[in-house]
């Protein structure tokens, strides 16, 4: 596919010295992505006028409502951020994912703090960002994610996931039926491994029994495969996947090859081994036994493999 990825990024994340203090922060797994992705650089706060340096904001509680509130001008900014992200938000028709910063009382994705009120010293709980709210309610089935938790292998490799699956169902969006049947047939077992009921009712859709059309068909699916990848896979649901795949050479196999791959997939189960593993013994078995159904599936590379080499920091 030629077509990049789109994700709008949050500018300080390396690209400009727009903090609050300043200051810029370089990330690694941002940066590593540049060259693989179109990127959207985004500073609501700055976008909106509060300038670099400027006094910090914070979400808080006032007479009931959520405000964004910049204690050392004592301003209020939540109309003119509502106002920047809907004109943003609406102008965007390509995109695929978000990389915002974390625990920003624009950007944040979670855990931003959320005053209870104006009181000093007052209590607080976590939340979202502004903007951030309004991307969950634009883009509510994109890629979202932010660049703290995305120095997690299994986040990122979710992350990625979506981000590329979310590509690949975008390049169909003005195609016809035959091209959502293969979009289906290729993923079928990622989605497998995500959510056998949304799988199942993605079938459903393809076959098209009621005759719809393939707009109709296009965003119906679209739901339910937001639905599908909102959460990661767990373990258990790779190992059952990856257990049904085997099924169609199983009977070719030889003992020490089952041993084998099925002493790789309970180390994957146990998370003393990554599903790359089992994947990779999986897929040379597909090769060797000339399972080209098999072998035309999403899941063995569901995105660019070499973006695996960027470090995991365990946390």
């Amino acid at each position: 596919m030629k077509d990049k990825p789109v994700i709008v990024v949050s500018n300080c994340l390396g690209f400009c010295n727009c903090r609050y203090d300043g200051q810029v922060i370089n990330d690694k797994f941002v940066k590593a992505l540049e060259s693989y992705v179109d990127y959207i650089k985004v500073c609501p706060e700055v976008d909106i006028g509060l300038g670099v340096p400027r006094d910090s904001v914070k979400l808080v509680k006032v007479n009931g409502k959520a405000e964004l509130y910049q204690p050392g001008q004592d301003r209020y900014v939540t109309k003119e951020m509502d106002e920047y992200s809907e004109k943003l938000l609406s102008s965007l028709d390509q995109v695929d994912g978000f990389i915002l910063k974390g625990r920003s009382p624009s950007c944040g994705i979670k855990d931003v703090k959320y005053y209870q009120s104006m009181v000093k010293g007052a209590s607080s709980e976590k939340g979202v960002g502004r903007f951030a709210e309004k991307v969950f309610e634009k883009f509510p089935f994109a890629a979202i994610e932010e660049e703290g938790r995305l120095t997690n292998m299994g986040i990122r490799e979710h992350f990625l996931t979506k981000l590329y699956t979310n590509l690949r169902f975008r390049s169909i969006r003005e195609g016809k039926l035959r091209d959502l049947v293969d979009f289906h047939t290729r993923h079928k077992y990622i989605l497998m491994a995500y959510s056998q009921k949304e799988l199942k009712a993605m079938g459903k859709i393809v076959a098209n029994h009621q005759n719809k059309k393939y707009e109709d068909l296009y965003n119906e699916y679209r739901d339910y495969l937001g639905m599908a990848l909102e959460n990661p896979p767990k373990p258990t649901n790779h190992v059952n996947t990856l257990m049904h795949i085997m099924g169609y050479f199983s009977d070719q196999l030889s003992r020490e090859e089952k041993e084998y791959l099925l002493g790789s997939l309970e180390k994957y189960k146990k998370r003393k081994t990554h599903l790359g593993v089992p994947v990779g013994i999986l897929r040379s078995y597909a090769i060797k036994y000339r399972q080209e159904y098999i072998l035309s599936q999403y899941i063995w590379e569901p995105f660019p493999e070499d973006m695996l080499d960027i470090s995991d920091t365990g946390k």
